[in-house]
């Protein structure tokens, strides 16, 4: 093996993720275009390895193999390597794993594949422990030198392969938009639920709130008491400790196990954004006051550990930490043995363990215990004899000393970049938890992370970046980006009333129309058209543990389309959910957004419009009350915006419900609006 000079060029780079193999003796490269015209120029393999900080086989690879001498040796030798964050990199991820599942028929993080120096995959999978890696990429670069013609035609099947995958059939003829389109959707997803554990008969387990906030809407407007008790047992059982932190608060990204038990100790800002949400429409629903302290502590966890001064939100905390022997373990900042809890805990180690299950049920391994709930605070109150203010009062005291503790231990890495769309998850998230609670320092939250997108991730264009990290933004922003930032300004206008929101919300809007149009099936590419184009361009419909940039989109265009009175907006959604329908019968619970969505269409969906001095107030009952089905706007001044438009009554505050347009004679209380929706 011939001298080599070390190049790896991650050492610029903003990304903790890119920057933990800065130092690696592979010569990485990030993704950018001199590193792909470099593979060309060159004639060598791209080999493209994906994943995340948080993720913790990334971890695991990178020390069995690419600190390894003799790996990065025959790696630096036959291939331009390029390391890329799937975080700030979503649309390279997609492609490439798109192409991995093809070959293999599964995905996950690490990503490693190999591609033709134009960036067509030839060979790819995840994890690959290190006799394996040396031995896969010796064959293929062998290949590539003798054999190059084989490859090549393996490239072309695959990419044939991979655009069949995102060809989207627009339905010649539209559906009739009724309840009938739900028959037998149902059926099919009540015979993967799991009725004991909550959520699906399967581990691990994911959260999948776009699967509950579907299910908790539908369960209501359907009035399906048997479907609400489910969704309010899995919610119960996510949040009884395991994935849940009973200390910190803040949930971790899944649970390795179906009991929700030992969680993948990672903890996603994105995870914790949507369950605020979802939490704060189930306390709107049963005002159990632990849904209320599930808000307000996964909130404070959030302050606490994933933000900034700026009002930014960082991205994730890592799933290793260091022991206590200063080796990185999975987990290890949050598990305890019984032993410890007995010299914290003193005459109380009896009560703490019947609570969080110090037992048989609550071990992980190696005496570890992950500290986990089987019966709510209600139950426990009634057999541990103890009121529930009282019951939450001893919880408080003995989590204070654990908390204590648990804070001389080394904490998990944190992700410090900070990413648009989830960052504008965050915002919702704010918005939900201000509405339910009532909270003004919740809105306040919300306005100033706003402020903060608004003045550091928008370009001289009023186009968004896609990350930020210390004082740089960096990127074009994705379809995601734009989906959820205008989601958040229309959650901050629907919480605070405030018309400026709406007016960036339409900017953006026209920005998407401009860069992510697909004009062939209305819907929106997931890359801008300005940005390099990569091997395929991706139209993302899916919604997954994050909603489809597309089916937030289609939201969007429903919820502006009804406050502004623009009919225009409303039928784009109606298009782009059509565009989809098809899609829709054989795997529900991939497209529940546009479920949520479709529900608008088929059932009632009403407009309400406060006006007058007390419009504030009486908007707070509209704000606490679930009513998934609506638009709500406010005002105490003449407006222009569609909805409020000639509707100030001088002297008077006046509610008007409406449904397409069509509005009911005003009221003037709460109790009389609602009785026009029932």
């Amino acid at each position: 093996m011939k001298n080599h000079k070390h190049t790896n060029q991650l050492i610029d780079e903003s990304s903790p993720y890119l920057l933990q193999h800065a130092h690696n003796p592979v010569d990485w490269r990030p993704w950018n275009d001199r590193s792909l015209e470099e593979a060309v120029e060159k004639n060598k393999l791209l080999l493209i390895s994906v994943g995340y900080s948080a993720c913790h086989w990334c971890h695991v690879m990178e020390h069995e193999s690419f600190e390894d001498p003799e790996v990065a040796a025959i790696m630096n030798e036959n291939y331009i390597s390029v390391k890329v964050d799937r975080e700030e990199r979503p649309d390279v991820d997609q492609v490439y794993m798109n192409a991995v599942q093809a070959m293999t028929g599964m995905g996950g993080w690490p990503m490693n594949v190999v591609a033709l120096p134009d960036g067509r995959p030839v060979w790819g999978g995840t994890y690959f422990q290190k006799e394996q890696w040396k031995s896969a990429l010796t064959q293929i670069a062998r290949l590539f030198e003798q054999q190059p013609e084989k490859l090549l035609e393996y490239a072309a099947k695959l990419e044939d392969g991979m655009s069949q995958m995102q060809i989207i059939n627009t339905p010649e003829v539209q559906k009739n938009l009724d309840s009938s389109l739900f028959e037998g959707i149902l059926s099919k997803w009540k015979s993967v639920m799991d009725h004991q554990n909550g959520g699906y008969n399967r581990s691990p387990k994911f959260m999948m709130p776009s699967n509950y906030d579907f299910l908790l809407r539908f369960a209501r407007q359907e009035k399906d008491s048997e479907l609400l008790g489910y969704v309010q047992h899995t919610f119960n059982k996510i949040s009884w400790g395991g994935v849940y932190d009973p200390l910190d608060g803040g949930f971790s990204r899944y649970s390795v196990d179906e009991k929700w038990h030992v969680p993948h100790f990672e903890k996603m800002l994105y995870d914790n954004a949507q369950l605020v949400s979802s939490y704060a429409n189930l306390y709107k629903i049963t005002n159990n006051r632990w849904y209320a302290q599930v808000v307000e502590n996964t909130l404070k966890f959030v302050e606490n550990d994933l933000q900034d001064e700026s009002g930014a939100f960082y991205s994730a905390l890592d799933a290793d930490s260091e022991n206590g022997d200063g080796r990185s373990e999975e987990g290890a900042f949050y598990v305890w043995t019984k032993e410890q809890l007995k010299e914290i805990l003193q005459d109380d180690f009896e009560f703490f363990s019947q609570v969080y299950r110090i037992d048989s049920f609550g071990i992980w391994e190696k005496d570890q215990y992950v500290l986990i709930r089987t019966q709510s605070l209600e139950e426990l109150s009634a057999q541990l004899q103890l009121s529930w203010d009282d019951l939450n009062i001893n919880l408080e005291e003995l989590q204070k000393k654990l908390r204590s503790e648990r804070s001389k231990r080394s904490k998990p890495g944190l992700d410090d970049k900070s990413i648009t769309s989830w960052n504008a998850m965050m915002i919702s998230g704010y918005c939900h938890a201000f509405q339910a609670l009532q909270k003004k320092e919740y809105l306040k939250k919300a306005e100033a992370a706003i402020k903060f997108i608004l003045e550091n991730l928008v370009q001289e264009d009023n186009r968004l970046f896609h990350t930020y990290k210390n004082g740089t933004s960096r990127i074009n922003g994705y379809l995601e980006d734009y989906a959820f930032v205008i989601q958040a300004l229309l959650d901050l206008y629907e919480a605070g009333f405030d018309e400026k929101f709406l007016d960036v919300a339409k900017t953006l809007l026209g920005i998407v129309e401009q860069d992510f149009n697909d004009d062939k099936t209305g819907l929106f590419y997931f890359t801008s058209s300005r940005d390099r184009a990569l091997i395929n361009r991706l139209i993302d419909v899916q919604d997954n543990v994050i909603p489809a940039a597309n089916s937030v989109m289609a939201h969007n265009y429903y919820r502006l389309g009804k406050l502004t009175g623009n009919t225009a907006y409303v039928n784009r959604a109606e298009q782009m959910l059509q565009a989809v329908l098809p899609e829709i019968k054989d795997y529900a619970q991939s497209y529940s957004n546009w479920l949520m969505l479709l529900l608008n269409f088929t059932h009632p969906f009403y407009e309400i419009a406060i006006t007058g001095n007390n419009a504030e107030k009486l908007s707070e009952n509209f704000q606490q009350y679930y009513v998934p089905n609506k638009v709500l706007a406010a005002t105490k001044k003449e407006s222009e915006l569609g909805i409020l438009k000639e509707r100030l009554k001088s002297g008077e505050s006046l509610i008007y419900i409406c449904e397409e347009g069509k509005c009911q004679l005003p009221v003037r209380s709460f109790r009389d609006a609602l009785e026009q929706m029932i």
